[in-house]
């Protein structure tokens, strides 16, 4: 079993980033963790995580009062549930991030 794990930058401040994890056995996908994150006044914060825990594919939105909304997203192929999570969270993450500043307030 390997198990890749790496960041990718989303704002050229550095302030916004992907954290990906990729369980591989024997060649195929196993399990999946594409978590983005910001730094807000300077602390780090998870804003959406997708992943697999619970059994299925789905998308957390974290709340700042530490709520975390769960929608299942109906993608059995963990392949294309990658792609899928990536390609959100880098066409949506400035939208993400104003929408976690506002219930900051």
């Amino acid at each position: 079993m390997g198990n890749k794990e790496f960041t990718k930058e989303l704002s050229p401040d550095g302030d916004d980033r992907l954290r990906i994890r990729i369980e591989i056995e024997k060649g195929a996908i196993k399990d999946i963790v594409v978590q983005y994150e910001s730094k807000i006044r300077g602390k780090w914060y998870a804003i959406v995580r997708y992943d697999c825990s619970h059994g299925f594919f789905h998308r957390d939105v974290m709340v700042p009062r530490g709520e975390t909304i769960k929608q299942a997203i109906q993608i059995s192929n963990l392949k294309d549930a990658l792609t899928y999570a990536e390609q959100d969270l880098k066409d949506r993450w400035e939208w993400y991030k104003e929408r976690f500043k506002k219930g900051m307030k």
